[in-house]
């Protein structure tokens, strides 16, 4: 089987891209028609067969501490839009079952997540009220230090999770919400470890040891990735894959086999990151593309059954477990 036929055949799931800006944007635009610019719409999905993304609501520094709320329901305002106009397209991933229906009925499975935990603005209530609303998966921090924890742009202090912090992992646990540690000090990415009874993500974050960024994590960090059962989202942004040149396919697939070196293929996941990046690798320049990097991994000797786990069957597996 070819990379192309592989690839197509496989659910492949994406845990980040920021295309919700672009919705609720001052330009019109409509996820249903395919755009020259930008990276993400739903003909291009369906192109790079894109199974499963998550759509996140990232909440900007300008809305932060005191609008940060109000900036996430405006978020998930464009995502319903979307939804109602894109109903033979789109599945709304609540659970587990959502996936596979999405699969039966040719439709992409969305799912709503939150960048920035800033928006629970320090309230539980708030974090359930999301979830009501059908948010399911959570990234704690963006760079900065807010409620829960210190991001890895502020860490200055080296702490890890607030007591509120604490609270807010064991109720995302108990609602059955995915955590997310890209962007998250590392005090605080292994007080998630030790606290979360669930398996994490990382769900857009790439190996330091190949990139020497603090967006990356370090090898210590993906081993206590391994022992919670976690995945990390390989990201495309060409800063977190290369530095000091143009970042290529085969830079990526570097990122995958160090990790794979690490603690075999079990891990690994796809976090383009896509709407949310500047530069893309070479081959890689919008969602379309994927089926190139599926190509890539068969020429650098991943097997079918460890790309079909990289695609999509590593972050099923969490899903099984925290969307149950």
């Amino acid at each position: 089987m070819n990379g192309k036929d592989l690839h197509l055949r496989t659910l492949v799931i994406d845990s980040h891209c920021d295309t919700l800006m672009r919705v609720i944007g001052q330009r019109p635009f409509k996820l249903s028609q395919e755009h020259k610019d930008g990276h993400v719409d739903i003909p291009r999905l369906r192109q790079g067969g894109i199974g499963l993304q998550f759509f996140a609501a990232y909440i900007e520094p300008e809305y932060k501490p005191l609008k940060a709320t109000r900036r996430a329901l405006q978020f998930f305002d464009g995502f319903y839009r979307e939804l109602d106009a894109n109903p033979h397209d789109l599945r709304h991933v609540l659970s587990h079952t959502d996936i596979e229906l999405a699969r039966r009925e040719n439709k992409i499975g969305v799912l709503l997540s939150v960048e920035g935990g800033e928006a629970l603005e320090g309230d539980l209530g708030v974090l359930r009220m999301f979830y009501r609303l059908g948010v399911r998966s959570i990234g704690l921090t963006w760079n900065e230090r807010n409620q829960i924890a210190e991001g890895v742009g502020d860490c200055r202090s080296g702490g890890g999770l607030t007591d509120f912090g604490v609270s807010v992992i064991e109720e995302m646990n108990r609602l059955g919400m995915i955590v997310d540690v890209s962007h998250l000090s590392e005090p605080g990415y292994m007080d998630v470890l030790a606290v979360s009874k669930h398996p994490i993500i990382a769900s857009h974050s790439n190996a330091r040891s190949c990139c020497d960024h603090v967006r990356n994590l370090a090898d210590h960090q993906i081993l206590a990735l391994q022992r919670n059962g976690g995945v990390m989202g390989i990201n495309f942004a060409s800063q977190f894959v290369k530095h000091g040149e143009k970042a290529t396919i085969a830079h990526v697939v570097d990122h995958m086999l160090h990790i794979a070196s690490l603690v075999g293929c079990d891990h690994i996941g796809i976090g383009a990151d896509y709407d949310g990046i500047s530069r893309t690798p070479i081959g890689l320049e919008d969602v379309a593309k994927l089926p190139y990097l599926t190509e890539a991994m068969m020429a650098r000797g991943f097997s079918d059954d460890e790309i079909v786990a990289i695609l999509g069957g590593n972050y099923l597996r969490v899903l099984s477990v925290v969307l149950s």
